[in-house]
């Protein structure tokens, strides 16, 4: 893979932090806005990356044939589309896209043109995730599940004295839901599928969720996620079944280890993992993905995604919140 990267921030950082060690993935080009040349020039000569670029039109014609988006949210489909339209594969840190719409199109762009489309969400690609998806089923009938992802963001005093930042500007889809609260929805939807109704009781200040409790209703079970930015409690996951349940103690993008314990039985604890950063697994997975041509696991992938974007898009709904890309302004 010849990796060309769009952002300079920190999931950005995060990402460089660890690359290099996946042998088959080179980083040809970054791209940032003007102001940051200079954080550019640095990454580039503590990375070995031969070409920077303020121009993203400019770094897809270099040598590129994978584009990595590490942008603000409102900027992922636009920044997607064109990287689409210049054959270039891409993967894009979640959320996807703002909205359903958007993500159907960028859908439509890559079956057209026989492109990967790929959405960096490290919950799925971790091995104790997986293990939780092998071991769900000795649950028995699953009754309730609950997750709770509550960080208090850095920007959220800023915003409380009346300073809208990315994180909580409606203008550019942020809020809990597609910060923090989507990590949730994937741990759900990855072991269950989608539900059968959705409704998001959100804490709005200005137009956007600071906070909020998603219900999914599964019929015969029901699921609830917590995601906050305006406050912080101890991460926890638990799947409460009539033979078992399982506990994690840990975010869903980090999938830590988790307690096993079936009725009557002693308490195990299970803890899979390849590498110390979240991000490793994801990425191997994508280069294997795009230099195999592994069109039905980009298609298994891509099904996930469209589940999660259409819970956040009537989760939204249910609560009123409307970002600018909704009325075609991304």
């Amino acid at each position: 893979m010849k990796l060309g990267i769009a952002g300079a921030g920190k999931i950005v950082l995060d990402l460089l932090s660890f690359i290099h060690e996946i042998p088959n993935i080179s980083v040809i080009a970054i791209c940032g806005t003007p102001r940051s040349y200079e954080k550019l020039g640095q990454l580039q000569q503590q990375y070995r990356i031969p070409g920077i670029y303020t121009d993203y039109d400019r770094m897809l014609e270099d040598d590129v044939d994978t584009v990595y988006i590490g942008l603000p949210n409102h900027l992922h489909y636009s920044f997607a589309r064109r990287a689409l339209l210049q054959g270039k594969h891409v993967i894009c840190e979640k959320p996807f896209t703002s909205n359903l719409r958007e993500f159907l199109e960028l859908d439509r762009l890559a079956r057209e043109r026989g492109l990967m489309l790929l959405e960096a969400v490290t919950t799925i690609h971790l091995p104790n995730y997986k293990s939780i998806k092998e071991r769900v089923g000795l649950l028995g009938d699953i009754k309730i599940v609950q997750c709770n992802y509550s960080q208090y963001s850095s920007r959220y005093d800023a915003f409380k004295a009346g300073n809208t930042l990315p994180a909580f500007d409606p203008a550019m889809s942020g809020g809990a839901l597609m910060d923090i609260n989507i990590y949730n929805i994937h741990w759900v939807t990855g072991l269950f599928g989608s539900p059968e109704r959705v409704q998001y009781m959100a804490n709005i200040e200005r137009g956007i969720d600071t906070s909020g409790v998603l219900l999914l209703d599964y019929g015969h079970f029901k699921a609830v996620c917590v995601g906050a930015k305006d406050s912080s409690a101890p991460a926890f996951y638990s799947i409460q079944g009539d033979k078992g349940s399982i506990q994690m103690n840990s975010s869903a993008n980090i999938c830590d280890s988790y307690t096993y314990t079936l009725y009557r039985q002693e308490p195990e604890k299970v803890d899979h993992k390849n590498h110390a950063h979240r991000m490793y697994d994801e990425f191997v997975e994508f280069d294997r993905i795009i230099a195999q041509r592994d069109t039905q696991a980009a298609e298994l992938l891509l099904e996930q995604s469209r589940r999660v974007m259409e819970i956040v898009q009537a989760a939204r709904e249910s609560a009123g919140v409307i970002f600018a890309a909704d009325h075609g302004r991304s």
